[in-house]
């Protein structure tokens, strides 16, 4: 167990980098304490992926990543053969039996791990973060059932192979898709949401050490007010820090509609977005 308290979480992470709310502070300590994978969902950009990497920061723990998209496969996430060396082994090996070269060439020298297998071998502390889940096939979900319920991975080859430490297994997903129950079952459940704008001045102040605190607020109101709008991409708290450091980077003291207008496109990634920001937006009344 890595944390003693859910106090602890937060003190650590904190001086990760990361600023963790209650819940999710309780989250994670429920999750090192029971050994469960933590499935985190919520928007883009409101801290998810970071959240693993603060957990391996503290925790001393090696980050091992397994980036999900459309048509990752066993290969890619589990473990795959290295070919060409098992051929060059076959070609050394002429004068040999088939049995005898079979043998051979399935063994761990010829197995190239990838993440999932990486995860549960070996004694040292890992942290596994699995990103943006719900990108992933639907068939991938199966292969990981095995590893988060048992935390173990059968390769016919060599049988199977069991994790004798467990690593700290993070999920995260957008919610383009809905994931399996059987995949949820075997997880803790947490959700990450905007920040109320407490939380969200203190990032800003870890974050943007360089910003002064009131520019630093004002940031926080505008970004809140562009949320209550009905845009198709509100911004996220990674756009909040990206904008309070491009307006420190620019020499503002104060948010006036020309420092707006000029950098809507760091916070708003689709022109109609920005359109509609610049037309709704007042900044005397926010």
């Amino acid at each position: 167990m890595v944390f003693t308290s859910v106090d602890d979480v937060s003190a650590r992470l904190a001086e990760a980098g990361y600023l963790a709310s209650p819940a999710v502070a309780t989250a994670v300590f429920l999750a090192d304490r029971l050994g469960k994978p933590l499935l985190v969902e919520g928007p883009a950009g409101v801290g998810k992926t970071e959240l693993a990497k603060a957990v391996a920061q503290v925790a001393g723990a090696r980050l091992v990543r397994l980036q999900c998209y459309e048509g990752i496969d066993e290969s890619r996430a589990l473990y795959e053969w290295n070919h060409a060396k098992q051929l060059l082994r076959i070609s050394a090996g002429r004068n040999e039996t088939w049995d005898e070269t079979r043998t051979d060439i399935f063994g761990e020298e010829f197995l190239l791990p990838r993440p999932l297998l990486t995860a549960i071998r070996g004694d040292d502390p890992k942290v596994l973060l699995i990103d943006e889940t719900d990108k992933a096939d639907v068939e991938v979900e199966g292969l990981l059932l095995e590893v988060l319920g048992d935390f173990q991975v059968t390769v016919p080859e060599l049988g199977t192979i069991t994790a004798t430490r467990r690593p700290f297994v993070v999920l995260t997903s957008n919610a383009t898709r809905e994931l399996s129950e059987a995949l949820r079952r075997r997880c803790l459940f947490l959700h990450i949401g905007f920040p109320d704008a407490e939380l969200e001045r203190r990032i800003v102040r870890l974050r943007v050490p360089g910003i002064d605190t009131a520019l630093g607020e004002s940031v926080v109101r505008v970004v809140g007010a562009l949320r209550a709008m009905d845009l198709r991409k509100a911004p996220s708290v990674a756009e909040t820090v990206d904008w309070a450091r491009t307006l420190l980077a620019l020499g503002a003291d104060t948010l006036d509609e020309t420092v707006v207008r000029d950098s809507l496109g760091v916070i708003l990634k689709h022109q109609d977005d920005v359109l509609k920001a610049a037309a709704k937006l007042d900044l005397d009344a926010v």
